[in-house]
């Protein structure tokens, strides 16, 4: 079987979350997948991304044969999450170790060094930026734009810094090497925007692109974030993460940033002050109650004149909308059998 889906199809799911990105579609924005049950190998994911001995060619077909159990309803289309070679693969692309020893990615320098000899480029004969790569024209080649490949999660310039120095040593050179810092996430900023040209560049013949959060775009757009900023208060985060993610922001086609857990809530409204920003996912955390306790959260996001990304299950999607009356984006996966459950989600719209 090969992917029921074709090119008319999807530019109209592109031409819709284009008119989502721009503040322009009237109805929340919806992709509801459903997934025959039937037993699943991953083709491509976390535990097996250093595979790079099997070929680009059989990987796709394999991920053709799970996406072709799939029905895409609403504003769903098919697409590969690049996310499987792991969250903030760009300090793998400048040298740093991927290891998924433990079936998850994670990412180690290749030797602890002092903040001063610490330098972060790009290079796009990493071995990892090939595979990606490769799998980029394997897809391409396989699905004439009938599935959308997805950008790799780059992660977040002081994420990545905190991949080579540190956590724990980066918080202290917040205090004793500033202009280190600074220096550095400058680097990883240059070296994330070179990646994410040199991804796009290849993706070129898509109609659009998109990336781990599933939403698509007709130009290059992306998540910024920093997860390293749940550390630090108002005043550092003015001065060592915002100014990059201004720089996202204005340089990005379409942007949504990922605010993730509640010691982020602090720095929210600094990121609402970002006038190239569009939209804000707000992931409240492990063990924190869902969409519904939050709707202080979304209509700050919402007055700010931004859109919104409701995190968690339909339910939860349909709690907020009552209140809401917005039009945020909301996506999810059910199992065939929830096909009824499914039209009832997209009614709601």
């Amino acid at each position: 079987m090969a992917v029921d889906f074709d090119r008319d199809r999807m530019e109209a799911v592109l031409d819709a979350h284009e008119r989502w990105w721009r503040g322009e579609l009237d109805r929340p924005l919806v992709k509801v997948v459903l997934e025959k049950d039937l037993p699943r190998v991953r083709a491509l994911c976390q535990a097996n991304c250093h595979e790079v001995d099997r070929p680009a060619e059989a990987v796709v077909d394999a991920i053709d044969g799970e996406l072709s159990r799939c029905t895409f309803l609403g504003d769903a289309f098919p697409m590969v999450d690049f996310a499987t070679f792991g969250p903030g693969v760009l300090a793998a692309l400048c040298g740093a170790r991927l290891d998924n020893a433990t079936g998850g990615v994670w990412f180690f320098p290749d030797k602890e060094r002092p903040i001063e000899e610490i330098s972060i480029r790009y290079d796009p004969e990493n071995p990892w930026a090939r595979r990606i790569k490769d799998l980029y024209r394997a897809g391409l080649a396989k699905w004439e734009g009938k599935v959308l490949l997805g950008l790799p999660d780059l992660g977040g310039v002081l994420d990545v810094v905190a991949t080579f120095r540190g956590s724990e040593n980066l918080l202290l050179d917040l205090y004793d090497a500033p202009e280190e810092v600074l220096r550095l996430a400058q680097e990883a900023q240059e070296a994330w925007y070179a990646a994410f040209d040199d991804f796009c560049a290849v993706l070129s013949p898509q109609r659009g692109t998109t990336h781990w959060s599933g939403l698509a775009s007709r130009e290059p757009s992306y998540i910024p974030q920093c997860d390293f900023c749940y550390m630090i208060g108002n005043p550092m985060f003015r001065e060592f993460v915002l100014p990059t993610l201004r720089r996202d922001v204005e340089r990005l086609a379409h942007s949504i940033y990922h605010l993730d857990g509640v010691g982020e809530l602090r720095h929210l409204d600094d990121v609402l002050a970002l006038e190239a920003l569009e939209a804000v996912q707000w992931v409240p955390g492990d063990g924190q109650p869902g969409a519904g306790h939050w709707i202080d959260v979304y209509r700050r996001i919402a007055a700010a004149g931004k859109g919104m990304w409701i995190v968690g299950g339909p339910k939860d999607y349909l709690e907020a909308l009552e209140v809401l009356h917005g039009t945020p984006y909301f996506a999810c996966s059910l199992p065939e059998s929830e096909r009824d459950f499914a039209q009832t989600i997209l009614n709601a719209r």
